[in-house]
Order: structure tokens, then C-alpha cells, then sequence
């Protein structure tokens, strides 16, 4: 199956041009929020940029990623079945379905966002920012060990580097009230 390898190519290639948008989507998330909050015209000029780059961002590069991937991750399931029978596979596409979960809150996000409705607050998408870096090492730590049990250090490695995010935030935070420019 000469072709395997061109099909896992493009499975990958789709899956990090997916993971680009979904983290880059709720940083444009936090920027329409604080424009929200501007005076005019600041408020109107940079909420029309910023829903336009987030639409961009959406519909040209982040739902087509993400279905593209599922496509070729499909496709690659078909040539190998016996990838199902894979415990770790069990638990990969678990995280891959709460993956998606993620994705269409965040389009919920965004469909409000493009409304003007401002539900949550800059410092709520920031830490939303970083859901999807949370589903992807899980991902990237099975795929790599190929073990359902092995991925726990993973997860013990997430919830270590969501402590450091989190006090990063809060340093950032407090940075920020000193330095508004920051």
C-alpha cells in the first residue's frame, strides 16, 4: 500500500492546520470582546477586521482542517481496521470526540461573537485558549506510546502544564493591571 503513507501525510497535515485554528480562533475571541468594550469608532473599525479575520479563519481554515482530517483519519481506519481493536485507539478517539466537542462549543463562540453578543470575558477565552493544547498532547502521547495506560503520564503531564499555564495567566494578569499596554 504505497499510497498509506501519502494518506497519513494529509491525515497530519489537516490535524495541526486544524489545531492552528483552534488556537488561534479564541485569541481573535479575545480581541473582539476587548474592542466590544472600546469607544466608537475604535469599536466599530476593529470589530468589522476582527469578525472578518475570524471568519477567514473559521470557514477557510479550521472546519475544512477538521473535516479534511476526519476524512483521511477515516480513510487510514479502513486500510487498517485493527487499529480498532487497539485499546489506546479506544481512548485516542475518545479524546478525538471531545475534540469536536471543543470545536462546536468554540463555533458557538464564534456565531455569537459575529453577533455582537458578548457572553464571556477576555480573561474566560484566554483560558478557553487553551483547551485545545490540553486534547492535543493526550492525542500526541497516545498516538506516539500506542498505549492506554501509558497516556497517563500524559495527563499527569497536562494537568502539570495546566497549573504552569494558570500561574502564567495569573502573573500575565497581574502584569497587565500594572501595564495596561502590555
Amino acid at each position: 500500500m504505497e499510497y498509506y503513507s501519502y494518506i497519513k501525510s494529509f491525515h497530519l497535515i489537516f490535524v495541526i492546520t486544524w489545531f492552528a485554528g483552534l488556537f488561534y480562533i479564541p485569541r481573535l475571541f479575545v480581541y473582539q470582546i476587548e474592542a466590544f468594550h472600546k469607544p466608537s469608532p475604535d469599536k466599530e473599525i476593529l470589530g468589522k477586521q476582527l469578525k472578518l479575520m475570524a471568519k477567514r479563519l473559521w470557514y477557510i481554515i479550521t472546519w475544512p482542517s477538521a473535516i479534511l482530517s476526519t476524512i483521511f483519519a477515516i480513510w487510514l481506519l479502513i486500510i487498517n481496521p485493527f487499529w480498532l481493536q487497539q485499546p489506546w485507539m479506544h481512548v485516542k478517539l475518545t479524546f478525538v470526540l471531545i475534540l469536536y466537542v471543543y470545536h462546536l462549543k468554540t463555533h458557538q463562540y464564534y456565531k455569537q461573537l459575529q453577533n455582537d453578543v458578548v457572553k464571556k470575558t477576555s480573561s474566560f477565552m484566554r483560558i478557553w485558549n487553551e483547551g485545545a493544547t490540553f486534547i492535543l498532547f493526550a492525542v500526541v502521547f497516545l498516538v506516539i506510546l500506542k498505549s492506554a495506560i501509558n497516556w497517563v503520564w500524559g495527563i499527569v503531564g497536562m494537568l502539570v502544564l495546566g497549573v504552569l499555564i494558570m500561574l502564567g495567566f495569573k502573573v500575565y494578569k497581574n502584569i497587565r493591571a500594572k501595564n495596561p499596554d502590555a
